[in-house]
């Protein structure tokens, strides 16, 4: 699917590195946008857009680490830190983390620039995987109660007899509600809906 220009984010109390990465990240096609602290970042509204953040470890606010925390969410913006110091526990709790990489300054334009790729190759994925599972609880969300009960069932392998009695209703009944699911949600097959049902995370139906 296609995404608008990627942005990268860059935190850095220091001006000349905020101004340095900004004609970079630039000059690379990308959209930069630069703060002087985490809070600055933090007030800035949440994009839905490829993009990863470029984050120093030593800030005036809040860390660059604790930064990292408040922004566990955010799967789709990956994080690269940069620092002019640095130690191995530090590094450990960053990657550890999920923090894509962490460089110390100082570092060349190109490694930059090919973490930064990567990250927003990560990125893209993050919001690709996101629209699947948004698109698949659309049509979960357009089933009836009974369909979702009988799509439950169906997903463990069961044959629609054993599905009739487990809900106490007829075999001709319980093939036109698996009709109506597989329909809806936009499945080929039983193994289609399996998958499907297993990127929702739904709970299998109950057993007897």
């Amino acid at each position: 699917m296609a995404h608008p220009t990627p942005i990268v984010f860059v935190v850095d109390d220091d001006i000349s590195v905020r101004e340095a990465l900004e004609a970079l990240i630039q000059l690379e096609g990308w959209q930069a946008e630069t703060f002087a602290s985490a809070e600055g970042f933090l007030s800035r509204p949440r994009v839905v857009v490829p993009s990863c953040l470029v984050l120093d470890v030593s800030l005036p606010d809040l860390n660059g680490l604790d930064l990292q925390k408040r922004l566990a969410d955010r799967g789709d913006m990956p994080i690269i830190f940069i620092t002019g110091y640095g130690d191995v526990p530090m590094t450990v709790q960053a990657m550890k983390a999920g923090a894509v990489e962490f460089l110390m300054k100082p570092f060349s334009d190109e490694t930059l620039l090919s973490v930064i790729r990567q990250a927003i190759d990560q990125s893209r994925a993050a919001l690709d995987q996101q629209q699947v599972i948004k698109t698949l609880s659309d049509r979960y969300a357009s089933l009836s109660r009974r369909e979702q009960e009988v799509m439950a069932l169906v997903v463990t392998g069961r044959l629609n007899k054993q599905i009739g009695f487990e809900l106490d209703i007829s075999e001709i009944t319980v093939k036109a509600h698996r009709g109506r699911v597989m329909r809806k949600m936009e499945a080929g097959s039983l193994a289609d809906l399996v998958n499907m049902a297993a990127k929702l995370r739904l709970a299998p139906g109950p057993a007897r």
